[in-house]
C-alpha cells in the first residue's frame, strides 16, 4: 500500500493529510477537520489541478500589461503549455475584469480572463 502526506489547502487549517493508495485508487484520508480536506486528498493524489495567473500586453491602454487568470482549474500537467500559450498573446484596450482574453487555452476547455480593468 503507498502512502502519500500532503497540507491541505482547501481551508485556512491547513491539516495534515495522509493518503493511503491501493493500486492507484484512493483507500483512505486521515488527518482532516473537515470533508473539504477529503476532497481535495483524493484530487490531488488522482486528478492534481491548478489556477495559473500571469499578464498579457496591452496596446493602447493606460498600462503595458494586465494582470490574468484561468477561470477555473486546469490540469497541473497543462500548466507550462498554458503560460507559453499566453507568451505572445496581446490584446487592444479598454480591457475590464471577467473579459475573455483567451478562449479554450492550451486546449484545456478553460477561458482566460482578466483580472484588472485597463482603460
Amino acid at each position: 500500500m503507498e502512502e502519500k502526506n500532503l497540507i491541505c489547502i482547501g481551508c485556512p487549517m491547513g491539516c495534515p493529510l495522509t493518503v493511503k493508495m491501493e493500486h492507484g485508487e484512493v483507500v483512505s484520508v486521515t488527518g482532516n477537520t473537515c470533508k473539504r480536506g477529503d476532497i481535495y486528498a483524493r484530487k490531488e493524489v488522482t486528478n492534481p489541478t491548478r489556477i495559473v495567473t500571469s499578464t498579457v500586453r496591452i496596446t493602447g491602454g493606460s498600462e503595458a500589461m494586465v494582470s490574468v487568470k484561468t477561470k477555473e482549474d486546469i490540469p497541473k500537467g497543462k500548466i507550462f503549455d498554458c503560460v507559453k500559450a499566453l507568451k505572445n498573446v496581446e490584446v487592444a484596450a479598454p480591457v475590464h475584469i471577467g473579459d475573455v482574453l483567451v478562449k479554450n487555452v492550451a486546449g484545456t476547455g478553460v477561458d482566460v480572463i482578466a483580472t484588472k480593468n485597463v482603460e
